[in-house]
């Protein structure tokens, strides 16, 4: 084993990546009940979810593990999820309608792995754009769990509004992110998943938990019709755009992270990059056709790191680990039911989302605007792909305007166009 993962060239052992790997694991394990409880609102089963969240994490990690021998976890991404839901309300759509544009995305990017379109896409969006995705993103995730709590309801003049806290829904998620502020703020070890634990306790002794049993033997997979050809009779192509662009940046942008915080970036690259990219896009196909939206590079993995993992040994024990909550799934049934439980992870894992717009040129207009008009968009219309298609039609528009045309990339005024279009002739896509 130290031989295979190449323990001592990297200088660790068996027992730094052992618990790297528990950290990694108790930090993203959220990731097992939130999934299944924002899906299920578009109607998907719970088991189908719960199963397809784990064996997309498991088959991902795994990959990352013997291929690329990365301490860098897979699971479903946070966002997508929220965005799979509002697309489902939006467009009138089934869920296999969803999940077929899911599965293209897998493929598209499972293809682009393997090409150099992939790093020509990177490095032709501006970093602004990125961070304003990201954060989109985060805000989007945060409104979802605000709603979850009741602490923002609707309101027929100001549409939104403060919710009442003495309801007992919203007493107990203010509790309970109260509760895992502060273990964040202590800097304790997998403080989402605890902050998540200690509430439904309290939920419990409330009477707001109804737990029937704790084990049971795994629900069994469930394969269902995809319904690809209905991605094109509804033209979700910006939807489809939107899954492979944002698990392209999300996926890219943590692993360089967490492999730069690991020291595993050579001259400024990563090694084994296809491998890594590999794993990510075969989980995202896997959860397709299972039950779950596109699986993502986890920066909680930086938890692990900062223990000491280096290695895929710690991505192998990760792995281990979620196939063991397999066996959990009525306890995973019951905390998933209460939204009090889980909205306060989603608020926070939206803050955290927000740190990249620190590196945007607020002072420059023309980076400004388009990363601003991104992060607003998102939230305000339910829908990641529109502020995806704003920020990619103000940005070169703004750039040619100020004299600074050269600087864009040629695809960028191709992507413009495109949403222009599309936003004519497929509005609400």
């Amino acid at each position: 084993m130290e031989n295979f993962f190449r323990l001592k060239e990297l200088g660790t052992n068996v027992r730094t990546e052992i618990l790297a790997g528990l950290t990694t694991f108790l930090t993203m394990a959220y990731i097992v009940v939130v999934n299944p409880a924002i899906l299920s609102a578009a109607g998907v089963p719970f088991e189908q979810v719960f199963i397809a969240t784990i064996v997309s994490a498991v088959v991902g990690t795994l990959i990352m593990a013997f291929w690329a021998n990365y301490p860098i976890a897979i699971a479903p991404g946070m966002g997508m999820n929220a965005y799979f839901v509002s697309v489902v309300a939006t467009q009138g759509v089934t869920y296999q309608v969803v999940f077929g544009a899911v599965l293209l995305a897998g493929i598209l990017f499972l293809l682009l792995t393997f090409t150099h379109l992939r790093e020509i896409l990177i490095e032709s969006i501006p970093a602004a754009l990125k961070y304003g995705i990201t954060a989109g993103i985060g805000i989007f995730i945060a409104f979802l769990g605000l709603k979850m709590s009741g602490l923002v309801v609707e309101n027929a003049d100001t549409l939104v509004a403060f919710g009442e806290l003495t309801d007992p829904n919203t007493l107990l998620s203010v509790t309970g992110l109260l509760i895992t502020l502060i273990l964040i703020t202590r800097n304790v070890k997998g403080a989402l998943f605890i902050g998540m634990f200690i509430t439904a306790l309290i939920g419990y002794f409330m009477g707001m938990l109804q737990i029937e049993g704790i084990a049971s033997v795994p629900p069994s997979p469930v394969f269902f019709d995809l319904d690809i050809a209905g991605v094109f009779s509804h033209s979700l192509y910006t939807v489809v755009f939107a899954y492979l662009l944002v698990t392209i940046f999300d996926t890219t942008g943590t692993m360089i992270g967490v492999a730069e915080q690991a020291n595993l970036m050579k001259d400024g690259k990563l090694p084994k990059a296809k491998a890594a990219l590999t794993a990510d896009a075969v989980a995202t196909t896997v959860g397709a056709t299972l039950g779950s939206t596109p699986s993502s590079a986890y920066v909680e993995s930086s938890s692990g790191v900062a223990v000491g993992g280096k290695s895929g040994l710690t991505t192998l024990v990760v792995a281990i680990l979620f196939l063991i909550t397999l066996f959990f799934s009525p306890i995973v049934a019951a905390i998933s039911s209460l939204s009090a439980i889980t909205a306060p992870a989603l608020i926070i894992v939206g803050s955290f989302m927000m740190t990249g717009l620190a590196n945007v040129n607020w002072k420059e207009f023309d980076e400004a605007f388009p990363t601003f008009a991104v992060v607003i968009m998102m939230p305000l219309t339910s829908s990641i792909a529109t502020g995806i298609a704003v920020g990619f039609i103000t940005y070169p528009l703004l750039k040619l305007f100020s004299g600074k045309g050269k600087e864009v990339h040629p695809i960028l005024y191709v992507f413009g166009v495109i949403f222009v279009l599309q936003m004519i002739y497929f509005p609400g896509h």
